[in-house]
């Protein structure tokens, strides 16, 4: 369906070809009102995603509000990259937002134990609810990265985070729908590398010898955040994923001292 089909079946709560078998049949008041008032939000820049109050992720339904990030098909090659490396008994996901990868992992790994941390608890609240929408079990905390005290140091065999990675400067060009969702889920600091410089620099302390670190990154960061990596010597970097654009998108290290 293309993004009016599927507004209006929503809305209308009925199916696609209903929407053109049905066409020249009166709506009701109230659906008018409702309608009208979906399309004014369309086009002012809302978001499909938050106007519906759901989305799709790895093939599963996610609530999604205006206190988290819509997950996008990028992250999907995080969580599979994930997958892949096994075993992992213990994983953690640094600024969960929705859930998503948390999530995920939970229903494609049922027998890994996840955490999952976020500073928003607005946001947690919403990743919770995912968990139940999606019958899994996640262990979720809130707190800035590391900082809540419930995390254990070399507890991990894998930590995964789709970090904030847009600079500062470049927040207010963003497209008009993107600057609708949480800038905290978005401002990277001046040069969008201040939470990969934090991750990389304390993820050792809780990962167990030989534990992975699997991040998301954005576009041309790939060159920046490998050179973190090597002034925090730790780590060695195994794999560089481009996504579905042929762009770097997830960087794989492991844990080496």
């Amino acid at each position: 369906m293309n993004e009016a089909e599927l507004l209006f079946t929503q809305i209308l709560d009925c199916k696609r070809a209903d929407l053109y078998l049905n066409r020249d049949l009166p709506l009701a008041k109230d659906k008018m009102a409702l309608v009208s008032s979906v399309l004014r939000k369309r086009c002012c820049g809302e978001p499909l995603q938050y106007i519906l109050g759901k989305t799709e992720f790895m093939g599963w339904e996610f609530r999604v509000d205006k206190s988290v990030l819509i997950p996008r098909p990028e992250t999907e090659i995080l969580v599979e990259t994930a997958v892949k490396i096994a075993p992992q008994l213990n994983v953690l996901d640094l600024g969960t937002g929705s859930g998503c990868i948390a999530v995920s992992l939970a229903k494609l790994l049922p027998n890994v134990k996840v955490t999952a941390t976020d500073i928003s608890l607005e946001a947690l609240e919403t990743a919770r609810y995912n968990a139940s929408l999606n019958n899994v079990e996640v262990r979720f905390l809130q707190g800035d990265l590391f900082s809540n005290y419930d995390l254990r140091p070399k507890a991990y065999d894998l930590i995964i985070s789709n970090p904030p990675y847009v600079p500062t400067a470049e927040i207010d060009d963003l497209q008009p729908e993107v600057r609708e969702e949480p800038v905290i889920a978005l401002d990277g600091g001046e040069d969008g590398l201040d939470f990969y410089r934090r991750i990389i620099n304390q993820a050792p302390l809780y990962l167990k010898a030989g534990g992975y670190l699997i991040l998301e990154m954005g576009f041309g960061q790939a060159e920046a955040i490998r050179e973190i990596f090597k002034f925090f010597v730790n780590f060695e970097i195994i794999e560089i994923i481009k996504d579905y654009s042929n762009i770097d998108r997830v960087i794989v290290a492991k844990k080496i001292s």
